[in-house]
């Protein structure tokens, strides 16, 4: 038995090191198989997110470093159970060419080690468990290893299998261990396809672009095989690197055409939809989203991106429609009290603005007048006190606050400008200066609300 056990030691210890590390690729190159049957090359992983695959395709350039473009795809047109398969295939590939050999040669190492030790072993039941626990973890480990070496685990295994009957022998020992008839069937891989021809690159640029949602995929993928094309030389006849040309330039200036077509539409519905929104005209706004599915279907539905972007525009046209009707229904409720209370307050803002220049003088520091000076605390004295006692609704309530205001800053600096001329001090002068200033820009903003109270609320 120790002399089987020898043995086996030493052939799991020349299994580990006949196989020839393969060369390693920088990437695992993918195939994204269609339900016609065509495939992508993918260089490395793709990913599927939501109804879309994205995964980068080679394009021209040399193979150590190929030009990549970004490409998607609607996962309906996959032809999934394949391209699973396809891709398990590729990963074993690429675990076999990168870490197998050394996974295999440190399990084959752990296993010459129990082996010894159940050679050394004194103890036959302690060695036979040793055994057979060695013996499962040799044949679970292809299955979570892409089934790497398996044919070599299987030679191993059933001779490990003979170790143990010989071990049960010894121990004295006749039950027997279910768990060591048989282990997983061998993993069968799909074939590796090579790496793309150049003529396999142009078909599956046209391919993508004919599936791309996107028309700045579509032409983008389309310049991509005039390059190909161009790059080709030799590899391509003349007449057919000429017909290839020909149907990439005229898939492109189609394209052009239909963005053009697809903007003008935009142009015409967006100036439409503004200008029924500027007046407030709901029904008008609503029509032109109505027509913009008839149009889109009469252009046969190429651009969904562009309609997508029109629709939302037109949708924010028709919230300021509505927000605009709504201003101008309260605007008439208000109407009336808008126009009571102009002409309630119309001769005390008249009085403010016949005084602008007064108040112009005084803020320049030139005048006016003495004579002029008393007139205007006569005729400003109380009239800011009359309109703090008056009664307006709240929505009015801004505009009458700041009139107040306009009125007792004229007040100030009418008082301030005497005081500077009785004392003959500048710096009193330039308060009253300060204050005129503000009364002039606070009648200013009065005038500009009190007509914008009385037109109908505009689109800003």
């Amino acid at each position: 038995m120790i002399i089987r056990i020898a043995a086996l030691i030493a052939f799991v210890s020349l299994a580990a090191t006949t196989a020839a590390q393969a060369a390693v690729a920088d990437a695992t190159l993918f195939r994204i198989f269609l339900r016609d049957g065509a495939s992508f090359v993918s260089y490395g992983e793709f990913a599927r997110v939501g109804d879309q695959v994205v995964f980068s395709m080679p394009v021209g350039g040399p193979a150590e470093q190929p030009r990549l473009h970004v490409i998607t795809v609607p996962a309906g047109e996959v032809d999934w159970p394949r391209t699973d398969q396809y891709s398990e295939a590729a990963r074993a590939q690429r675990y076999a060419d990168t870490r197998g050999e050394e996974d295999f040669e440190r399990l084959s190492n752990d296993v010459a080690r129990v082996l010894n030790e159940v050679a050394l072993a004194s103890d036959k039941n302690a060695a036979l468990a040793s055994a057979e626990q060695a013996r499962q973890t040799l044949a679970n480990w292809p299955a979570t290893h892409y089934g790497y070496r398996q044919r070599d685990v299987r030679e191993v295994v059933a001779l490990l299998d003979e170790a143990i009957s010989d071990l049960r022998a010894s121990a004295g020992r006749n039950d027997f261990n279910l768990a060591l008839v048989a282990m997983p069937e061998e993993a069968g891989y799909e074939s590796l396809l090579g790496p793309p021809t150049v003529m396999e690159q142009i078909d599956a640029t046209f391919r993508a672009a004919r599936l791309a949602p996107y028309v700045a995929d579509r032409i983008s993928l389309l310049q991509e095989s005039l390059a190909l094309v161009a790059e080709a030389g030799s590899a391509l006849a003349p007449s057919e690197a000429a017909r290839l040309r020909h149907l990439a330039e005229d898939q492109i200036h189609e394209e052009a055409v239909i963005d053009d077509r697809y903007a003008a539409l935009s142009r015409r519905f967006l100036a439409l939809a503004s200008s029924a929104a500027g007046q407030a005209r709901i029904s008008d706004v609503e029509r032109v989203i109505k027509q913009v599915a008839k149009e889109d279907k009469n252009l046969g539905g190429r651009r969904p991106e562009v309609v997508q972007a029109l629709d939302a525009s037109l949708q924010v046209q028709l919230d300021n429609a509505r927000r605009l009707r709504l201003l101008r229904d309260r605007w008439q409720i208000r109407r009336t009290s808008f126009r009571q209370y102009q002409r309630t307050i119309n001769s005390q803002l008249l009085q403010l603005v016949k005084i602008q220049s007064s108040l112009d003088a005084i803020r320049r520091l030139n005048g006016p007048s003495v004579t002029t000076l008393v007139s205007l605390r006569s005729r400003l004295d109380g009239g800011a006190d009359r309109l703090q006692r008056m009664t307006v609704p709240d929505y009015l309530r801004s505009t009458h606050e700041l009139l107040v205001s306009a009125w007792r800053f004229a007040e100030s600096a009418v008082d301030i400008r005497y005081d500077a001329v009785s004392s003959g001090n500048v710096t009193i002068a330039w308060q009253a200066s300060s204050s005129a200033a503000g009364a002039l820009l606070m009648v200013e903003r009065v005038q500009h609300d009190i007509r914008a109270l009385l037109e109908p609320p505009r689109l800003e």
